[in-house]
């Protein structure tokens, strides 16, 4: 009876009410979840990937965008219209939020050292939050417009995409001083780092990815893919990224570079993201109010989910409950 009074309390933060038991189950299961920004109708489609079903929708009001959810249980959501960025729990409950003075946009974790890091798209900076509070520790400086952000793997790097200079800002995590700036191709807007370290950058502008040596400061290869690319996901030794204008997603082999497939999604991609298991690609399409599923060992399209309005996704957006 506690469990379901305190569900109901919380009940303001969902925009379905009669979606609690579900929200319940889904609450104590294990599994892999998707938490999807829906942009045009203000919510977060929470999504049970294995059972291929949305399980609630909730609302976040200002047009939410960026996201982050961690392997803890946490959910990090930024609302660029009304500039706040929430702290949820795996429920969508809210715990914390905070009202910034810019432009807030994308957002990546650091639960190592409990920090939220959030890019000012308007005053080219990073606000470093404190992830249980949301209150501001420290900012740093980047390029202009900077958008997404990623975390590398050991993480001891934090990486920017700064849109309209054409770089991307390196930094140390551990003292968070600035270790590179390095130039790229034309408006880099999503990117990420692989596996083994190296840092893969979407740019819009000319329509390739470029390849970098982050922690050496140092260009390895730029890669031509679809029009439009967005975000950048890794799965199987291979990347994948969402091609906004082509509506589809370009394979990458990892270990060579070289285009190795061309996936037809839903229309207009954008958010990409891999269960941590790398046996699943999951692509939010804008247009399509959908996510698409993809196998990555066959490049095929093994299903779809419906979400809310206008699917963003932008970050790293899955979370493994165990």
């Amino acid at each position: 009876m506690r469990l379901w009074t305190a569900l109901a309390r919380r009940s303001r933060n969902i925009a379905l009410f009669g979606m609690i038991p579900a929200l319940v189950a889904s609450a104590l299961a294990a599994g892999d979840f998707a938490y999807v920004t829906n942009q045009n109708s203000e919510d977060l489609s929470i999504l049970d990937l294995d059972a291929g079903t949305e399980v609630a929708r909730i609302s976040i009001p200002g047009k939410p965008a960026g996201v982050a959810a961690t392997a803890g249980g946490h959910v990090f959501t930024v609302s660029p219209d009304s500039k706040v960025v929430r702290r949820l729990d795996a429920t969508g409950a809210v715990q914390a939020e905070v009202t910034l003075d810019g432009g807030p946009i994308g957002i990546a974790a650091d639960p190592a050292r409990g920090r939220v890091f959030v890019s000012d798209w308007y005053n080219a900076r990073i606000w470093v939050l404190d992830a249980a509070t949301l209150a501001i520790l420290r900012m740093l400086e980047t390029g202009s417009a900077p958008a997404g952000l990623a975390v590398s793997p050991d993480g001891m790097l934090l990486a920017s995409a700064d849109r309209d200079s054409d770089q991307v800002s390196v930094f140390d995590m551990e003292t968070l001083d600035l270790r590179h700036r390095l130039p790229v191709g034309t408006r880099p807007f999503g990117l990420a780092f692989a596996p083994d370290g190296r840092l893969f950058v979407g740019n819009v502008g000319t329509d390739d990815v470029t390849v970098l040596d982050a922690a050496k400061g140092t260009t390895l290869a730029t890669v031509k893919v679809g029009a439009r690319p967005y975000g950048v996901a890794f799965a199987q030794g291979r990347a994948f990224v969402s091609n906004q204008y082509a509506d589809t997603v370009s394979v990458i082999d990892l270990a060579t570079l070289a285009p190795v497939g061309l996936i037809d999604v839903g229309e207009y991609p954008e958010g990409i993201d891999a269960t941590p298991d790398s046996d699943t690609i999951v692509v939010a399409n804008w247009f399509s109010n959908t996510v698409s599923l993809i196998d990555p060992a066959t490049l095929e399209v093994t299903g779809e989910i419906d979400t809310g309005d206008g699917p963003r996704a932008f970050g790293a957006f899955i979370q493994r409950r165990n």
